[in-house]
């Protein structure tokens, strides 16, 4: 009859566990000088040799030509120990015997001498499924068990196993099996077992197992059914998508193409790929590149070895910490409703598109994820604010002259408005008749210095004569207004839409920023500090000069400088006092 592969290949000593050598020296060696625990306590994930270890252990310490601390094999202790038929070493699943009725029938058969061997083992599997009450009725005999008594406890789940239990343990932890050497192993049965395998597709199948070896062994039997087990044989029999695929989803979802993220998964739906293993190893993905992300030099030994390190940099470039956090965080939520969904491709294509649409959702992740784009472009300079606009639907039009309707008159043209009409002149005041006599007082008695008085009197300026045209000039030379001031309006209105959206309310500001163009020269003079701080960078200086050479048509080069205090644009007392919001104090 065939035989699973992870029952053919299960280790019969402790030379033969792979990736447990902390442990099984350990034990080797206190087999060796027979200083033996009476309570062991394994913890470890699932596959890793807590159970294979146990079994090992119970042999080694009960045979009767132990080789450097390993089980013979060959005396009737160990064979008889092998085949069950020695009933002093029991092994027990605490998930179907986990009641106190259970620990307690233990317990009392316990007490008797071996019939057959040194000493009573006890394997107690997945320790950690027994009952309260149970684990006190075990307290007592862990505490204080005969000589002949061994206990081995097994447990995927450490937290939930009394501390009054560990402390009287001795405590081993195994493991998980490294990528390599689980590969290693995964080759090296599959060359036993006579299967045609690649070094790749043995690479694989140590990933998919998680550093579990029962699993690793479970999925090369699974996938010798193939003549050549390749990863496309891998993939095909777990029902995965596989990493090209995977990683073509993954850049239509940065790309934010809802349409072609959605094909591409329609494609590996009909191909038969799972949609909850899908998002797995999308989730996956996101996660190594979330490790280059926030390690660049160490990342490298964490990620899962799934991916080329050069495109998962490459993604990472791509994204932020925030929106890496963000979509694992969607991709995590979508494979727990998605296992316990009606209809998991639907819930996988919702996941979809909420990836691909950031607008979707609205919670905090997502809103950190979106500021953190936006803070990246403006530091690099590139954002930019573009409204989404919806356009409105054509309104049709009518040849037909509308009909008076008494109900609802049309309303009058914008010709017609009043408000459109030339406003009427102010009647004349009318002055009460004891207002008379305030004409007969001087208003120079009650004026008031003002320090505009101060000031020395212009003299008047004779007429200037209209100066004549300028000439046309040929094609391509410099236009003459371009040193005039002309010149830097027209080019505050055009640099203004290409500077970042916080710098965009300096030009035309000149308390902040001036302009001056000799030659082939543009002088830029910026407030000192934060302002001048903003535009001292190469790139918004270059920008500066692209539009001033378009302006004049020849190369400029812009310099920066610092704005002097003494030619700060001020405004005058009068101007002031036209801001309803301003209040001037005597």
């Amino acid at each position: 009859m065939y035989q699973a592969l992870y029952r053919k290949w299960r280790p019969q000593t402790f030379d033969d566990v792979i990736g447990q050598k902390h442990i099984t020296e350990t034990l080797k060696n206190q087999v060796r000088s027979s200083r033996l625990s009476h309570a062991y306590l394994f913890i470890g994930t699932r596959g890793t040799g807590k159970t294979t270890c146990a079994r090992i252990l119970a042999r080694a310490v009960n045979c009767e030509h132990p080789v450097d601390g390993n089980p013979c094999g060959k005396c009737a202790a160990c064979r008889g120990i092998a085949d069950g038929s020695i009933l002093d070493v029991v092994e027990l699943d605490a998930a179907s015997n986990n009641g106190v009725d259970n620990v307690r029938a233990l317990r009392e058969e316990a007490v008797f001498s071996p019939a057959a061997v040194k000493k009573r083992v006890y394997i107690i599997d997945e320790v950690h499924m027994l009952s309260a009450s149970a684990f006190n009725a075990l307290l007592k005999i862990i505490e204080e068990p005969p000589e002949h008594l061994i206990f081995i406890l097994a447990t995927t789940e450490l937290q939930k196993v009394p501390a009054t239990i560990l402390s009287r343990c001795q405590r081993h932890n195994f493991r998980r099996i490294e990528t390599a050497e689980l590969a290693a192993y995964v080759e090296h049965v599959a060359n036993e077992e006579r299967f045609a395998i690649t070094r790749e597709a043995a690479e694989l199948i140590a990933r998919l197992a998680e550093g579990g070896v029962r699993d690793a062994l479970s999925l090369l039997d699974q996938c010798s059914a193939h003549e050549k087990i390749d990863v496309d044989a891998v993939y095909t029999t777990m029902g995965l998508a596989g990493k090209r695929r995977i990683e073509e989803l993954f850049d239509r979802v940065i790309d934010h193409d809802t349409e072609a993220a959605l094909k591409a998964f329609s494609g590996m739906w009909m191909d038969g790929k799972d949609p909850i293993g899908t998002l797995g190893e999308l989730f996956t993905l996101m996660r190594d590149v979330l490790m280059l992300r926030v390690a660049p030099k160490g990342g490298a030994e964490l990620i899962s070895g799934g991916h080329e390190i050069a495109l998962l940099k490459r993604y990472a470039a791509r994204l932020t910490t925030e929106e890496l956090t963000a979509g694992m965080e969607t991709l995590q939520d979508a494979l727990i409703a998605a296992r316990n969904a009606r209809s998991p491709r639907t819930t996988a294509e919702l996941c979809l598109v909420t990836l691909c649409s950031s607008l979707l959702k609205q919670d905090m992740p997502d809103f950190n994820a979106r500021l953190s784009r936006i803070e990246e472009q403006l530091a690099s300079g590139t954002f930019s604010f573009a409204p989404r606009r919806e356009s409105a639907p054509p309104v049709p039009q009518s040849t037909d002259e509308p009909e008076w309707d008494e109900e609802h008159p049309p309303l009058p043209e914008e010709d017609d408005l009043p408000w459109n009409e030339e406003p009427p002149a102010p009647a004349a005041p009318q002055h009460a008749p004891w207002e008379d006599e305030a004409d007969e007082l001087d208003p120079a008695q009650f004026a008031e210095p003002q320090p505009e008085d101060e000031l020395p009197k212009r003299e008047a300026q004779p007429e200037k004569k209209p100066e004549p045209l300028p000439k046309e000039e040929p094609v391509g030379a410099a236009p003459a207004a371009a040193e005039s001031p002309a010149f830097w309006r027209e080019l505050c209105g055009k640099i203004t839409a290409r500077l970042p959206a916080d710098m965009r309310i300096y030009p035309g500001d000149e308390s902040k920023l001036r302009g001056t163009l000799s030659g082939n020269v543009l002088t830029l003079e910026a407030e000192s500090g934060f302002v001048y701080n903003r535009f001292n960078r190469a790139e918004i200086l270059q920008r500066f000069s692209d539009c001033a050479a378009e302006l004049t048509g020849r190369s400029v080069n812009t310099i920066l400088k610092v704005l002097d205090p003494a030619l700060r644009v001020t405004r005058s007392l009068d101007e002031l006092k036209k801001f309803p919001e301003t209040h001037v104090v005597g």
